[in-house]
């Protein structure tokens, strides 16, 4: 036991320090606007997990860009209003109407007010003038009418409240749902505000309630969670979500509900225990209690991401409804919420769910809860609850994790991970439960990451010893990879897609006679360097260096799935390379570079190969001796680089010119050989024509149309002379003289390597 505290304590005792620092924070000591954003980020996904199952007792009147059209655009006048509510409890019988839509001003759209503005001055001496003003009052007075068609109906208004500055008290408000004096001097925290703007007073009084519908924002601007009653001056005032349930289930008054109800205290302990537990309504045949948190509040559950394509509320289009021509069946005994999602209408808030969601939405989801009895609550013993998995996770975790090899030890780490999430999601969905889980969820990943890095330090001299061992036989560019994650690599050979690549100098023997021993040194090693450079820059692996030829494969050990497109842009850009290269060269008095690349994809072989005596990671197999033969035709068709077909068929991204067919050494199976030129996107016009003009050529000298196909290549040699235009009209001259046989395929062969 002594032992193993020698070798872990400090990791025990660094561990314990990081789980008293969580704690800490947890408890509110030390300020952590991270991790709460994470909570926030995290209640937000639990938020989006679908739940969209249509909910056929809330249905959105959705005066929408539809509705703007047929009818015009918004205000509307109260003629129109009041038929949209005649025509939901009269032909569509809704359980109840509600507003998330203000009218605080007067409408004079009919002119009513103006011809009634004559009648009193400039019309006062003419009886027939008034009367008949006064026929028409009952079709020109348009809030009289709304008011009529409202009269002794289900609605519920909208209105606003606010505590800006200069906003002055407008309109009338409902009665309150209870005041201060009802209270018994309990003390009842709420958001206050010092003004509002309601309906008037003609269509208040009509109505049957009325509710706010103003959210909270939480810091980011997200509306989480609303107030269910709010207070202005000595009453509490009912939601528009609150008003349009109590109204739909046939309640009449709002009780609060305290945890020490009917107990004698002090104001004292009224504040110290006389903490509200629930709003109840009066419903029968048994009350319905809504579970509430500090400030009066709930938090909403979203059943949808909102709007008509959102699923979990229907919308119907208010041009439908005023029209008659939404199906009576949706309307019948639901709870209707008449709003808007037109942007320009602005009423699109920023919720967990969606930055754009319709404010009538929100509404109808707290309705839903309070049907369903089903809120998500912070609970009071939250802190407590937090605090002990804090310290459960801590002290487990970091006692067991500096025991463990790093592979058991990560297992753990997402096993802890995996369990500390699921539970709090299952609390979540189960109980209805909304519990911090960010800080232990930090917690359990800074002590992995604490135990590796310590494992780093404290054993790095290992780890390079593990380079080194590698780095004998592996090439140099692999290692770092396998030291950053030994535990996924393996020398093992395997079977895998792979692209390679074959280089060689045309005419280096030449070129070696030409130069001094030391300038033949400094040559081939810039072009080594340069050649190289390329190759790992487009995360190539270099295998070897045969002479002045360069092996070099992509897609091991790291996969890559575009290890082919890699592959032609490493060529051509190593023929850019050259390009660059003999400018120097020639400056230098030394003769110019050219070379040849061939490229194939294919399974191939890769892996640890070789002898007792010197092993290498390298490639084997039919693919690579294909790339092999490719680069050494390249000098017979004058281009820099050929490709297989597997090749330009995994690299479709680039333009090809098609070659030939051949059958090169040690094949029977023809294959087709391209030449890529460029990026697809990249071809000019005039490339593109003279690939088509080119390919239909190959096509022609396929088909022994030799004439045409003469024309045809000569044409192009006159735009540029190409050694591919002299090869094709020698084979052409050739053929006339000595026709191919009659079962000739188009092939090529090639008896040498």
């Amino acid at each position: 036991m002594r032992r193993v505290f020698a070798k872990h304590g400090a990791r025990w005792l660094l561990a314990l320090v990081l789980t008293v620092l969580a704690a800490v924070q947890a408890i509110g000591i030390v300020p952590g606007a991270i991790v709460d954003r994470i909570d926030l980020f995290l209640y937000d996904m639990r938020m989006r997990l679908p739940q969209v199952k249509l909910d056929p007792r809330i249905v959105i009147v959705d005066i929408d860009e539809k509705s703007l059209a047929e009818v015009g655009r918004w205000p509307w006048s109260r003629d129109v209003i009041a038929t949209m509510v005649e025509q939901l409890n009269t032909r569509y019988k809704a359980r109840t109407v509600a507003f998330d839509v203000l009218f605080a001003e007067p409408d004079t759209s009919s002119g009513y007010p103006t011809m009634a503005r004559l009648a009193d001055h400039e019309f006062k001496g003419d009886p027939q003038f008034g009367e008949k003003l006064r026929s028409l009052k009952a079709s020109l007075d348009f809030d009289a009418r709304m008011a009529a068609a409202m009269k002794d109906r289900p609605i519920v208004m909208g209105y606003n409240l606010s505590n800006e500055a200069q906003a002055i008290a407008k309109g009338q408000l409902p009665p309150p749902a209870f005041t201060a004096a009802d209270l018994g001097g309990r003390p009842l925290e709420a958001t206050e505000w010092s003004a509002y703007g309601a309906n008037l007073p003609q269509l208040q009084a009509s109505a049957r309630s009325a509710g706010f519908f103003n959210p909270i924002l939480d810091a980011d601007g997200v509306i989480r969670s609303v107030p269910l009653l709010a207070r202005y001056g000595d009453g509490y005032y009912e939601s528009l979500a609150l008003a349009s349930a109590r109204v739909a289930l046939g309640a009449t008054k709002v009780k609060p509900i305290f945890l020490q109800q009917d107990a004698v205290m002090t104001q004292e302990q009224l504040r110290e225990y006389g903490a509200l537990d629930s709003l109840r309504l009066n419903t029968l045949p048994r009350p319905t209690a809504i579970p509430v948190e500090r400030q009066l509040t709930a938090l909403i559950t979203y059943r949808g991401l909102g709007g008509a394509e959102g699923g979990a509320f229907r919308y119907v289009s208010a041009v439908d409804v005023l029209k008659g021509r939404t199906p009576p069946a949706w309307l019948n005994n639901a709870i209707v919420l008449i709003g808007t999602t037109v942007p320009g209408l602005y009423d699109l808030r920023s919720t967990p769910v969606s930055p754009n969601y319709p404010g009538v939405e929100i509404h109808a989801n707290v309705i839903a809860s309070i049907l369903d009895n089903d809120f998500k609550q912070r609970p009071e013993f939250a802190l407590g609850f937090n605090l002990l998995q804090i310290l459960v996770l801590g002290l487990l975790l970091g006692i067991i994790l500096p025991l463990l090899a790093p592979l058991y030890a990560m297992v753990l780490t997402v096993a802890a991970l995996a369990a500390t999430a699921g539970f709090n999601f299952w609390l979540y969905n189960a109980a209805n439960l909304v519990l911090p889980l960010a800080a232990a969820l930090i917690l359990i990943v800074a002590l992995f990451i604490f135990n590796l890095a310590w494992g780093y330090l404290f054993e790095h001299r290992q780890r390079r010893a593990m380079v080194n061992l590698f780095g004998e036989y592996v090439a140099p560019e692999l290692v770092a990879e396998m030291a950053a994650n030994p535990a996924s690599y393996s020398m093992e050979g395997e079977s895998r897609e792979l692209t390679v690549m074959f280089s060689d100098v045309r005419g280096f023997t030449t070129i070696s006679e030409s130069l001094e021993p030391n300038e033949l040194r400094e040559y081939i090693n810039a072009y080594l360097t340069a050649m190289s450079e390329d190759i790992r820059g487009n995360r190539g692996t270099l295998d070897k260096y045969i002479g002045d030829a360069v092996m070099a494969f992509w897609g091991a050990p790291m996969r890559l799935p575009n290890h082919a497109s890699l592959a032609v842009a490493t060529a051509l850009q190593m023929q850019r390379s050259v390009i660059a290269l003999n400018a120097d060269f020639v400056k230098r008095n030394w003769p110019p570079l050219h070379i040849g690349i061939g490229l194939n994809t294919g399974m191939m072989r890769v892996g640890d190969m070789g002898s007792k005596i010197r092993r290498a990671y390298t490639v084997m197999g039919d693919a690579v001796n294909l790339s092999s033969r490719l680069e050494s035709i390249t000098k017979v068709y004058g281009v820099g680089v050929l490709v297989g077909v597997m090749t330009r068929d995994a690299a479709p991204e680039y333009a090809y010119r098609e070659l030939d067919k051949v059958r090169v050494k040690g094949k029977n199976e023809p294959v087709p050989i391209f030449q890529p030129i460029d990026l697809d996107i990249a071809l000019t016009d005039a490339q593109r024509d003279a690939l088509a003009r080119w390919h239909r050529a190959l096509q022609l000298v396929r088909e022994q149309q030799w004439d045409a196909a003469e024309q045809e290549i000569l044409s192009l040699q006159q735009e540029s002379k190409e050694a591919v235009y002299a090869l094709y009209l020698a084979r052409i001259a050739v053929f006339r003289k000595e026709p191919p046989p009659p079962d000739w395929d188009g092939v090529t062969t090639f008896d040498t390597k």
